[in-house]
């Protein structure tokens, strides 16, 4: 059947105390509602995912945007019954199963919204409640079930009488409808008397009494309902998040020494034989290939470590990109673009920014390279500096293949360096050097014997 999936992510989540949306929130380095939109993917297209926005919405929406999903707007906090019912002239046309999840559940698997996919197609029940069993059930809807097993109703913790209070089965809030007898009777739903508000819950008895079956999904991981009402909760997933993730890679090949230490975000791609030393952080969207090795606490953020990469421990590297072979670091820090050509070499404290350095060129020590583009084979001096910026614009720095550049040399851009040609140790380079030229821009040395003696003197 086709399936239409309606993501409840308009609440404000006043327990978060925070000025922003509670879905907004990361865990293992996404916000948590779009740890719910890419599960929603493996049961519906991206064009019949809907995600109920309403406080800071347009924040949520320029969030979500690009996965190509629909919105629509819940004006006032009337509850997840009102939330759903405002979907209704959107989405009353599309006939097969419906699903509603929620913003703050990132951790709920694929796995498990296939399966619910599969026990409502396959079922003769009007809908299927994901449940699960929980030691201390306290706070949860509890879920009341026949001798069939069907859910016959959902009573709130606040009102359970003593009997129920003792029911482990609680409510997960995740549901798989019949879409036309979903809004067929969506309009039942009647405010609460205490809080004013429509509850979903209340379709389990209301579709029980118009003679339909209402199943239970259970599931035996509660940590996967686990919807997020806290910083400690948010704490929590996050810290599961990122476990998974680990675990996935370990199982495909990668090896991480001490993964408790490590953080690795979710859309993190990393090749086989790679080795991810304690502390490192790996963010992003990064991508990292085979027999690659990431040092102790290294960072690297939405970059490309190509093949046989290395980058050296307490390394940063940002938005930027690394050819197979090369090294980076230790102590050293890429941003904005920058690409460390083939076998390069970049050492401790040296920066690249907007820069690239070109195949088998090597920066070892003490150096800025900015907005540079630095061909192959090059050698640049402990303490070389490109002057990229001269108070209003930034300037290029071109240096052709085989140069080499001396020991605390000063570039001032914008400025050409040919191929092959030397720059002096010390020297100050502000015009065009010309291929297999020597450059030299540094005053002469003047040598004063016996100057030492004459000072202490006082002559």
């Amino acid at each position: 059947m086709n399936t239409t999936v309606v993501i409840l992510a308009a609440g404000l989540g006043t327990r978060m105390r925070s000025k922003r949306a509670k879905v907004l929130h990361r865990a293992g380095g996404l916000a948590l509602v779009e740890h719910v939109v890419s599960a929603a993917t493996a049961v519906a297209p991206a064009d019949r995912i809907v995600a109920v926005t309403g406080h800071q919405a347009d924040e949520v929406e320029t969030l979500l945007k690009p996965y190509g999903i629909d919105f629509v707007r819940q004006d006032g906090q009337k509850g997840t019954g009102h939330a759903l019912a405002c979907c209704r002239e959107r989405l009353a046309g599309l006939d097969g199963l419906l699903m509603v999840l929620y913003g703050d559940t990132p951790l709920l698997s694929p796995v498990t919204l296939s399966r619910l996919k599969e026990v409502q197609e396959t079922g003769a029940t009007a809908a299927t409640l994901i449940t699960t069993t929980l030691d201390n059930p306290s706070g949860y809807g509890r879920v009341v079930l026949n001798a069939l097993g069907d859910v016959t109703a959902i009573v709130e913790d606040r009102v359970c009488t003593p009997q129920q209070k003792t029911i482990r089965l609680i409510n997960s809030g995740i549901y798989c409808f019949q879409a036309d007898l979903l809004w067929k009777y969506i309009g039942s739903v009647t405010p609460n008397a205490d809080s004013g508000e429509y509850y979903l819950t209340d379709m389990a008895e209301i579709l029980t009494r118009q003679g339909h079956r209402v199943g239970a999904m259970h599931i035996e991981d509660p940590d996967e309902l686990l919807g997020i009402n806290t910083r400690v909760e948010l704490a929590d997933a996050d810290r599961v998040l990122r476990e998974r993730k680990c675990r996935e890679l370990m199982l495909a090949g990668v090896t991480i020494e001490r993964p408790e230490t490590v953080t690795i975000d979710t859309h993190v791609q990393v090749g086989v034989d790679t080795v991810i030393e304690p502390s490192a952080r790996l963010l992003g969207r990064t991508q990292i290939g085979e027999e690659c090795r990431v040092g102790a606490g290294a960072i690297v953020e939405s970059s490309v470590m190509e093949n046989r990469t290395v980058v050296q421990p307490y390394s940063m590297v940002a938005n930027s990109r690394i050819e197979s072979g090369a090294q980076v670091g230790p102590f050293a820090r890429l941003r904005m673009d920058a690409q460390v050509g083939r076998d390069a070499r970049v050492g401790n404290f040296v920066e690249l920014k907007k820069t690239k350095l070109g195949a088998g060129a090597k920066s070892q020590h003490l150096a800025y390279l900015g907005d540079s583009e630095i061909g192959a084979k090059v050698n640049i001096g402990a303490g070389t500096i490109t002057c990229n910026y001269d108070g209003q614009k930034k300037h290029q720095t071109k240096i052709g293949e085989g140069a080499f550049v001396g020991t605390n040399a000063t570039l001032v851009a914008p400025l050409e360096i040919g191929d092959g040609s030397y720059i002096a140790a010390g020297s100050v380079i502000t015009e065009t050097v010309p291929p297999g030229a020597l450059a030299l821009g540094r005053a002469r040395q003047v040598v004063k014997p016996g100057w030492v003696e004459k000072r202490k003197k006082g002559s």
